[in-house]
């Protein structure tokens, strides 16, 4: 397939701002490099960095495209250099560093795996960002396993939804906080076993109950700000809380005495800046340990709710109003 001169439709904005910003433009069909694939984008996920980039908090590493998205799922439509295992016409679903939201995206081929079988193209779409960022975080940097328990904060987000099934899959006893009833029942029925409700409970005094004042073995927060030193106040001795976003802003101030009294380990990453290599080692582990799992039925995305790319706009106003449960995802209408 030549790109000379094609042209695609892309949502990109101008200055920072609100969801309005976002607005669909013409853009060149990007060229696969070394080492990458172009894919004709049928869906693309929607996540919190891309509204965060959306509002000038988060732009893109160096060198790559400005245009929002992190996931996609698509059909392989053409092969840079030295791309070996995959061919043109394969139904794939990738994580890349930015262009999600367009017609067509080149990824790095290691971050690129097939549609799981049983999952529409827009079901896939849902999985990258958050797949990716629950193992690298909670399995490779902080090591939960079987028999330990668990602590997601925002259980019906993406990465909530994500990483309650995972834990659970993997033997975990899991906890989570929500908003709303309607959100603990979600979480329930995805394998939860602790579901607290931040607006009628105190997460900490919960958790020292359920468990005897032992606290929680590993931590998943998103939340920052005063949640840092409630974190410490429900880890376990000998705890690992790992940090992958500052929603509420960041803490002016923490007790570091009771990290040290408790041996705990506060760690925190960014996924988007690593490098191709890093990525597709991650990518590697899943497809070796959670893609048998959701072809088998036992681990499925959560699907909130689906646009048009052209209202990404609406999208974006979808998740800050964090009425959503489980991923939403933009319908790019492009065909291979």
């Amino acid at each position: 397939m030549s790109t000379t001169e094609r042209m695609m439709t892309a949502i990109g904005f101008k200055s920072p701002g609100g969801p309005d910003v976002l607005a669909a433009e013409n853009r060149p069909v990007p060229s696969p490099g070394e080492g990458q694939v172009l894919i004709a984008v049928a869906a693309a996920g929607v996540n919190r960095p891309d509204v965060m980039q959306r509002k000038g908090a988060y732009p893109p590493p160096p060198g790559v495209t400005d245009i929002p998205g992190l996931e996609v799922a698509g059909t392989i439509v053409g092969l840079g250099p030295h791309v070996e295992g995959l061919a043109e016409g394969d139904a794939v679903c990738a994580l890349v560093s930015g262009g999600g939201y367009s017609q067509y995206v080149v990824a790095d081929a290691g971050c690129v795996l097939p549609v799981p079988q049983g999952l529409t193209l827009t079901q896939a779409a849902a999985l990258p960002e958050t797949f990716f960022t629950v193992w690298s975080n909670v399995f490779d940097r902080v090591g939960l396993t079987a028999g330990e328990s668990f602590l997601v904060h925002g259980g019906t987000s993406g990465i909530g939804t994500t990483a309650i099934q995972l834990a659970k899959a993997f033997g975990a006893r899991v906890f989570t906080t929500v908003g709303s009833e309607e959100k603990a029942e979600a979480a329930r029925a995805l394998g939860a076993d602790h579901v607290i409700d931040y607006n009628r409970q105190n997460f900490v005094s919960e958790i020292l109950e359920i468990t005897e004042k032992r606290g929680v073995d590993v931590i998943l927060d998103m939340v920052g700000g005063d949640y840092v030193e409630r974190n410490w106040k429900v880890a376990a001795v000998e705890g690992r809380i790992c940090q992958i976003a500052t929603l509420n802003g960041v803490s002016e101030q923490v007790n570091f005495a009771r990290l040290m009294v408790k041996r705990l380990t506060h760690t925190g990453s960014t996924l988007r800046p690593r490098d191709p290599a890093f990525k597709a080692a991650i990518a590697q582990k899943l497809a070796k340990n959670v893609w048998p799992l959701i072809e088998r039925g036992e681990i499925q995305p959560v699907m909130d709710s689906t646009f048009a790319l052209k209202d990404a706009a609406k999208a974006h106003a979808r998740m800050e109003s964090s009425g959503h449960i489980g991923k939403i995802v933009l319908l790019t209408g492009a065909a291979p």
